[in-house]
């Protein structure tokens, strides 16, 4: 394709510390043609070109390291011989064993490189500039090739559509689709160029940090960890955390408002302007210590500049130690406020005037929460303090650039000693969740101690006059009075459009009938304690749980966390005392003591002392949820006792040893919390606990018998709304108050008077009738026992289920829906075998260079919440046998066939389990004769490949013994070489790479075909 000369484009007018535009308006669109996907490609160039970066045509490997040495021998200023570039390249640039995340840390943590040269002496080779960020030069290529087979060769031929080199190297793919085009297409398409070529060669690709897709109207952006999962697969390495591996974890670029700049021209003139890139580049993408890549959004870098900017104006104008010199960030409760503190207080340590950078948290856990996160951004960057004498060493050590303590100790060490160091260093204080606890004295005696500050807060849920209370300091009763000026914002409603947390989802659950005539006002007016705590009550309440458990935390449906299968969520449970948890946990052993122990939910409890408990209950109150202590001591003996009593059941559930000392108490806190992250427990009874500050998106059900509001409710809802998948897409609260209200209204205060209809799902009726429209039109056109002819109908109907999919996932949490489903469980299962047939068919690799049809998106993840596994599979087998008889049971038979059809993990297992179930005995046990059949074929099979390939059979069946033991294939390295046979010096070029990738292909099939069988 060829590029017209550009058309000029002014870029916009940024300052020097702005990497996101204040606001950004959209040219009015003028083209009403049709634009192809190379006409897209050209437009974006050509606004490329417009903004200074430099066309050039590389379409060979060959041309791309040419130009890769011209590139550093610039930035560098230095020649290279032939020989020290070819050592530079092996030895640093493109080593023989480096992979995606090799080069990865390259880039971020090790991008200067000492080389010695011919000469003997050492040189500091640099691969990008991260102090003088416009010294990097900016390119753009497109079109670039990458042949199949052979040594340097991909798995399949791939075009790549635009690549931005900086300094030689590509840093940022761009992946294009025509408009009208799903923009997950483009997705996908760089999924199969990490799969299959992005490695070739020297693999240079491996390089790129972010991607960027676009339709054109639709644009998104996202760092190489969420598609590296699929590269670590396809090669048997270790997994990385299932946490971004999906279309879930993209991001939209914004202006400083918050307004998504969606449009390829709008997003190229900002994201793409130099500074902005290079920034997000080298500042603002961080690798954590399990080598993921985190690239910041938008609002976490205006937040993080605004803090920076504020520190130097503050500086040079004297107004250290006044509120002027500092301020608060409101981004909402599940939106990446750690990963934006980390970067502040990072940025800010790093900055010539500051001394020293405080991170102060409120509660004994998160100090060493926080230090973990921290040590996950960046080893050793903090350091947290076990007690107030470690945290005056860590501050007067000026090695310690960032110190994290609580809020307790930092007041103790004020008290204790007033002639410290620190206090005349200049300080940047940075406090987390700046709620009620730095509204008090210790606040005022710490500002009190600092004489040079700055004093940031980060909140998902500020205080402002209308939710403040009536008590504490008159001139510390908000979030601003406290802090100063607002920085930023960045709202529950903002974060839910981005899609960056979950809507909720809420049911109001009547748990007491009012007298006739007396009022129609649900719970919330009868909030005396002797109606609250009636037996009945609470019996009918954990009776309801236990019955709609199931269903609000999907345990129907399956999902990969880690690596285990996992079936469902787990819940919280608040309540609104600690006399009322009580009651709560015995009411739910008492009903579980018949249950048997497979089928009995895991409940765990924990609660502590807290000195406004009766307050926090309050619907009078300011709406905070009081933080409980970690020294049980202060619990009266009968709770205490209890909570020891039910700590001991927890002990014989998970074979611990915790207990109410102070020690026990921390250890139980924290190894409860690992275990609701791990979903290994089902629920958990709590007063305030976990209701604030607390992550696991493994959560996602919040059961409620407390009264909250305002910034305590947000909080505690907010539990259940953290992305995990495409299974998790809402977050369930069901109330048993009428908390209608409070909800609205806080709603309003943290999001907009129009907030409700973003923040909560629409009523049922409106899904359902969506629903019910579009499984008319299924069964009208895609009747079950009409095949689908053609492309055009594949797709229409792929779509079509899809949406049907995604609104079932929605309407199941609804009580209505099991009785109002309009497909019958054989219609549904019929109708996933003819899905899943598409999709088989459409992966299917061919000999073209595009192995999946680009128009079609799949919902595989949803197909496989009714995953049918090989245990039901043999119940069936038993009742097939059990029924047959002398003659055949036809009807089961056929079941056996659909279910094995319908299920994405079994289908390629389809021939072995029929052969089964057509050859088993009369008698005996049905899982004994399956695994002793399992072990036969497959014996028999890997001695039949091994024979047909010639392969080494020892080396083989070591490499295939590690790979059902690992859970994948190892397609690198040395082990696939023992399982291959010599290669002959007479065979042409490629013939060894040729049956290499032969015998990974039959070895995979074999592998997919017995793996989690027998």
């Amino acid at each position: 394709m060829s590029i017209p000369p550009p058309a000029h484009f002014e870029p916009i007018v940024v300052s020097a510390e702005s990497t996101v535009v204040a606001e950004f308006t959209p040219d009015p669109s003028a083209a009403a043609a049709y634009q192809s996907e190379a006409a897209l490609e050209a437009e974006f160039i050509r606004l490329l070109q417009g903004q200074a970066y430099e066309y050039v045509s590389l379409r060979t490997e060959a041309a791309l390291l040419a130009n890769l040495r011209v590139q550093l021998q610039a930035l560098n200023q230095v020649e290279f011989s032939d020989d020290e570039w070819q050592r530079l390249l092996s030895e640093y640039i493109a080593g023989a064993n480096d992979g995606t995340v090799n080069k990865t840390v390259r880039i971020q943590e090790d991008h200067v490189y000492a080389f010695r040269r011919d000469d003997g002496s050492t040189k500091n080779i640099a691969l990008i500039d991260k102090k003088s960020i416009h010294n990097n030069r900016l390119q753009v290529i497109n079109q670039y090739e990458v042949e199949q087979g052979g040594d340097a060769g991909g798995a399949y031929a791939n075009r790549y559509d635009v690549t931005i080199l900086v300094n030689g190297l590509p840093l940022v793919h761009v992946e294009l689709k025509r408009r009208g085009i799903d923009i997950r297409e483009a997705f996908n398409q760089i999924d199969r160029y990490q799969r299959h070529s992005f490695w070739a060669g020297s693999g240079l690709f491996d390089y790129v940090q972010l991607f960027v897709i676009s339709n054109g109207t639709l644009t998104k952006y996202y760092s190489n960890t969420a598609r590296r999962q699929h590269v670590e697969d396809a090669r048997g390495q270790q997994r990385v955390k299932k946490s971004s591996n999906s279309f879930e974890f993209t991001s939209w670029w914004a202006d400083a408002s918050n307004t998504p700049i969606r449009d390829l021209v709008g997003f190229t003139k900002t994201f793409f302007a130099k500074h902005a890139l290079l920034a997000i580049l080298t500042r603002y993408c961080v690798l954590t210590a399990d080598r993921q890549l985190l690239v910041m959004r938008p609002y976490q870098i205006v937040a993080t500049e605004r803090i920076l900017q504020r520190i130097e104006i503050a500086t040079n104008y004297k107004q250290l130690g006044t509120t002027a010199a500092g301020g608060y960030v409101w981004h909402t409760t599940g939106s990446g406020k750690t990963l934006t503190s980390f970067k502040a207080a990072q940025l800010a340590s790093r900055l010539p005037s500051v001394d020293k950078v405080l991170f102060v948290v409120d509660r004994k856990d998160l100090d060493w929460q926080t230090q973990r996160e921290y040590d996950r951004f960046e080893k050793g960057a903090a350091n947290a303090s076990t007690s107030t004498a470690e945290l005056s060493k860590n501050l007067a050590d000026p090695e310690r650039r960032i110190v994290i303590t609580t809020i307790q100790k930092l007041a103790r060490l004020v008290q204790s000693q007033k002639g410290h160091s620190i206090y005349d260093g200049h300080v940047v204080l940075i406090f987390d969740e700046c709620h009620r606890s730095q509204f008090g004295d210790m606040h005022t005696s710490i500002t009190k101690a600092f004489k040079r500050y700055n004093l940031f807060g980060f909140t998902g849920t500020p205080i402002f006059a209308e939710n403040a209370g009536s008590g504490g300091k008159p001139l510390l009763k908000t979030t601003e009075q406290a802090f100063g000026e607002k920085l930023h914002t960045y709202t529950i409603v903002n974060a839910i459009t981005d899609k960056n947390v979950l809507p909720f989802r809420i049911d109001y659950v009547n748990t007491i009938t009012m007298p006739e005539g007396l009022t129609d006002k649900q719970v919330a007016a009868i909030d005396t304690e002797k109606a609250l705590l009636d037996p009945t009550r609470i019996g009918n309440i954990v009776e309801y749980i236990l019955e709609h458990f199931d269903q609000k935390t999907r345990r129907s449906e399956n999902y990969a966390l880690g690596e285990r299968r996992v079936r469902g969520f787990n819940a919280l449970f608040a309540t609104a005392s600690i006399e009322a948890a009580k009651r709560y946990y015995a009411a739910f052993q008492t009903m579980q003591a018949t249950i048997p122990d497979a089928q009995r939910l895991k409940v765990g409890i924990i609660y502590s002392f807290a000195a406004n408990e009766a307050e926090a209950d309050s619907l009078d109150g300011a709406g905070f949820l009081d933080e409980e202590g970690f020294d049980p001591s202060g619990l009266d003996l009968p709770s205490r006792e209890f909570l020891d009593a039910a700590i001991a059941d927890y002990n014989r559930l998970f074979g611990t040893q915790w207990d109410t000392s102070s020690n026990g108490f921390a250890g139980y806190y924290t190894d409860l919390s690992k275990r609701l992250k791990n979903r290994e427990i089902d629920l958990v009874i709590v007063v305030n606990m976990f209701l604030t500050g607390f992550d696991a998106t493994t959560l996602n059900t919040l059961w409620v018998d407390k009264n909250l509001r305002s910034h305590g409710l947000i909080q505690a809802y907010s539990r259940t709304n953290r992305i995990l998948n495409s299974v998790k897409t809402y977050g369930n609260i069901v109330s048993f108050r009428d908390l209608e209200k409070q909800t609205n209204d806080a709603i309003a205060l943290f999001g907009n008077k129009n907030a409700r209809g973003v923040v909560l799902l629409k009523p049922y009726g409106e899904y359902y009738a969506e629903y019910s429209a579009l499984v008319i039109d299924l069964l009208e056109r895609f009747p079950v026992e009409v095949p689908i002819v053609g492309e055009e109908a594949q797709r229409e109907f792929v779509a079509l289920l899809g949406s049907i999919l995604r609104l079932e996932n929605i309407l199941t949490s609804f009580d209505d829906f099991e009785s109002d489903e309009l497909l019958t469980a054989r219609q549904k299962q019929d109708y996933r075998s003819i899905y899943l047939d598409i999709y088989a068919s459409i992966r299917r690799p061919t000999d073209e260079k595009e192995v999946i049809n680009d128009d079609l998106t799949f919902e595989i993840e949803l197909i496989k919440q009714v995953e049918i596994t090989v245990d039901y599979i043999l119940l069936l087998v038993q009742k097939y046998r059990d029924e047959r008889g002398d003659g055949d049971d036809t009807e089961v038979r056929a079941q056996i066939s659909r279910a094995i059809d319908a299920s994405p993990s079994l289908r390629n297992k389809k021939e072995l389990i029929e052969a089964f179930v057509d050859r088993v005995s009369a008698t005996g046990a049905v899982d004994e004769e399956w695994t002793a059949y399992v072990v036969a074929r497959r014996d028999a099979e890997l001695t039949q490949l091994i024979a047909d390939e010639s392969l080494h059979p020892d080396a083989t069946r070591e490499f295939i013994d590690r790979a059902f033991r690992d859970g994948a294939l190892q397609t690198s390295g040395v082990a696939i070489a023992r399982v291959l046979p010599p290669a002959s010096r007479f065979a042409p070029d490629g013939a060894h790479a040729a049956k290499k990738q032969r015998v990974l292909d039959r070895l995979g099939e074999f592998f997919e075909r017995y793996f989690g069988l027998g």
